[in-house]
């Protein structure tokens, strides 16, 4: 459906919110500013901020929703005779083949991950991040595979995949950090991807293998 008027309003006024708070960020560091102060620079009351990001780390890391069901959409939408961790490992290389900006390859990453460094409470917000994106791909692979939730496997399981993702996401943001060249990046988190791929069990590789439709 078409977005309507008032919904492309909300939109941009949440999107023109989180641009003018990363830009106080950056320059001054995620403790240094206040929720009032993102307010007064954005032209809106501390309350319209709230309506729109319920905790300052929102504001930060507000592009994070589309993570959480990340690995999960990914092992959802396996090739047939595909397994989910050979789905994840196709949709990693796919993204760092691409240099996306999505896992972090562009230039203008290294702020960013500057502001998460010298902030404890993004870098926890990330952590817990990370919980929720392998809580959220071991719903997936227990509906996926009809396990029962007295099956410890799938967490087992849900707990080694999302290692690959949150170990490329890891190393993009350091090696970014550096502020070394996205392409030159790129091609050293394939090489790690081999690698990782190479120290995962046949177990792992070939749980949860889409039957042929």
């Amino acid at each position: 459906m078409a977005e309507g008027l008032r919904e492309r309003k909300k939109r941009q006024t949440r999107q023109y919110i989180s641009d003018v708070a990363t830009g106080l960020f950056v320059e001054r560091g995620f403790d240094a500013v206040t929720v009032a102060e993102i307010a007064d620079a954005a032209n809106v009351s501390v309350n319209t901020v709230y309506n729109y990001f319920p905790a300052k780390e929102d504001l930060f890391l507000d592009r994070s929703s589309g993570v959480v069901d990340r690995l999960a959409r990914w092992v959802r939408g396996r090739d047939p005779g595909e397994s989910a961790a050979r789905a994840v490992l196709r949709e990693l290389r796919a993204e760092v083949e691409a240099v996306s900006p999505r896992i972090g390859l562009f230039p203008g990453y290294a702020p960013f991950m500057r502001v998460i460094e010298a902030a404890p409470a993004l870098r926890s917000r990330l952590w817990a991040l990370g919980q929720d994106v392998q809580a959220t791909l071991e719903q997936a692979l227990r509906e996926e595979t009809g396990a029962t939730d007295e099956d410890p496997l799938p967490g087992l399981m849900a707990g080694q995949i999302a290692w690959l993702h949150g170990t490329v996401m890891a190393s993009v943001g350091r090696e970014m950090l550096r502020e070394r060249p996205p392409q030159e990046v790129s091609r050293e988190v394939l090489g790690l991807l081999d690698d990782m791929e190479d120290l995962l069990s046949e177990k792992v590789l070939n749980y949860a293998v889409r039957g042929a439709q």
